[in-house]
């Protein structure tokens, strides 16, 4: 059912079914002037006041409740401050003229705080939380992971980011930035010592701290070589330092992956303009999807265009246009517009690429899954990463050699930086213990395979020791106790 204007005959929604539409939309269009046949007669007859053509008087819903509730400035100053800093705002907003005249439309008796109020609310807000990670600190059961990054400014000054990563109280892992330190000669062998230093004494990590992970950009051993000496006079309680890891896991990755790609540029340049000439123009879409139907490719992929600073958007436009290769190959002929056609070697190669990029994009899929994953979980990623790896090396195909070499060297030098912490995981898992070990070792280091299980099996049972030490203290001051 609908309503009818009985002047201009234009209808309008009223009764669905059950539902009623109401009649405010009908009122307004008289009332608005929306209605042409009424607007026409309004401006022949002018209105007088009080008459019945006056227009309706514009009525403003009050909000119940709130005018008794006298202005709190504390509060309000509070959370400009917490705005400010969950947006990145500058502190000078409080003195902008436009925002100045916003906040008096909202609450006219409201008295806008000073610069140095607000930047005074700031840190007080940075010390309560400060105070609220300190207390959480000093009650979880388990020790905290530092994670140290590296970054250059505009200006060439360098910068020091420490990132504390621990499981807390109710078994949730937690990440928190602890530290941002400026680094004045970043070059320096030691420059990144005063940072872990400060950041271990402000958040009283120096008996907590379990493992170091660097940047990839840490490349200078002798940078490395001094953090482990200083957390091994830092931090003796933790395998004197050994823990620190000179890798991150997900970056090793991408700069495999990276690597990679780099090594077979030409050929992905080639499949990537080919993409784009299909999906930049709709006709050439058209052309595209019409020439798949007629060689009926199986094929459920969709072309797309990857971002070429991140390698997983790469390898899925290579999967999708490797699976419709034979479509590339046969719209040279029906296109002759079309001359990027990549040939059959390049498609060859491009499967191959796929093959070990696969790899890295499982591995990485499980990094960034809803779940964190367990620690024992990585092990396994990173055995058969190397296993595929090793194994490839030793292809007779030049290609797949030359391509890979490269990629296993750096999966190497991680592998040994980071066996240890991955090892120990993997043995705390009750279903594999030393077992797994000594099934996958061999694989990975041959001969020499018997040397690194005894380091892991040292380590454990130091490791074992360690924590052990503060229970049996405890237990001999609760005995002594008892006996006196």
């Amino acid at each position: 059912m609908r309503a009818c204007c009985k002047q201009c005959k234009k209808s309008f929604a009223y009764i669905t079914g059950s539902k009623l539409a109401g009649t405010s939309h009908l009122k307004r269009h008289i009332a608005l002037g929306i209605c042409p046949v009424s607007r026409q007669k309004n401006e022949s007859s002018p209105y007088t006041p009080g008459s019945k053509t006056d227009p309706p008087k514009k009525r403003f819903r009050a909000s119940p409740g709130f005018s008794g509730i006298p202005l709190d400035q504390d509060r309000c100053n509070h959370e400009i401050a917490k705005m400010i800093i969950q947006h990145d705002y500058p502190l000078h907003i409080v003195e902008h003229p436009a925002f100045i005249e916003f906040v008096r439309t909202l609450q006219p008796h409201y008295n806008m705080a000073s610069f140095n109020t607000i930047q005074g609310e700031c840190v007080d807000v940075y010390l309560r939380e400060k105070q609220r990670l300190l207390n959480l600190f000093s009650g979880i059961p388990g020790r905290v992971n530092l994670a140290l990054d590296f970054g250059i400014s505009n200006l060439d000054i360098g910068y020091a980011f420490l990132t504390g990563h621990f499981i807390d109280g109710d078994w949730n892992l937690q990440r928190r930035i602890l530290n941002v330190a400026t680094l004045p000669f970043y070059d320096s062998d030691y420059a990144f010592n005063q940072a872990v230093v400060s950041c271990l004494s402000d958040w009283h990590l120096r008996s907590k701290l379990f493992t170091l992970t660097l940047d990839q950009s840490f490349s200078n051993e002798t940078v490395i070589g001094n953090l482990r000496g200083l957390l091994s006079v830092k931090n003796p309680f933790v395998l004197h330092g050994q823990l620190l890891k000179g890798s991150c896991y997900a970056r090793v990755l991408s700069h495999l992956a990276q690597d990679a790609l780099s090594a077979t540029g030409e050929i992905v340049r080639r499949i990537r303009e080919s993409v784009k000439y299909v999906k930049t123009s709709e006709a050439h879409d058209e052309k595209f999807n019409e020439l798949r139907q007629q060689l009926q490719v199986p094929s459920t992929k969709i072309l797309i265009i990857d971002n070429q600073t991140k390698w997983n958007t790469t390898y899925q436009m290579l999967v999708a246009a490797s699976e419709l290769k034979e479509v590339f190959t046969c719209l040279d002929t029906s296109d002759p517009v079309y001359r990027i056609n990549p040939s059959t070697d390049d498609w060859k190669k491009a499967d191959i690429l796929c093959t070990y990029l696969k790899l890295l994009y499982d591995a990485a899929n499980i990094l960034t899954g809803p779940t964190y994953p367990p620690a024992h979980v990585f092990y396994h990623e990173v055995y058969k990463i190397q296993l595929e790896l090793t194994h490839a090396t030793m292809s007779q195909d030049p290609f797949v050699s030359n391509l890979i070499k490269p990629m296993k060297e750096k999966f190497d030098q991680y592998w040994k930086d980071c066996f240890l912490v991955l090892a120990i995981a993997v043995v705390m898992d009750p279903r594999f213990k030393m077992k797994l070990l000594e099934f996958s070792f061999p694989k990975v280091f041959g001969e020499d395979a018997g040397m690194w299980i005894k380091s892991v099996d040292d380590g454990i049972h130091e490791l074992f020791l360690d924590y052990l030490a503060p229970q049996s203290s405890s237990t001999s001051s609760i005995c002594g106790r008892r006996a006196s």
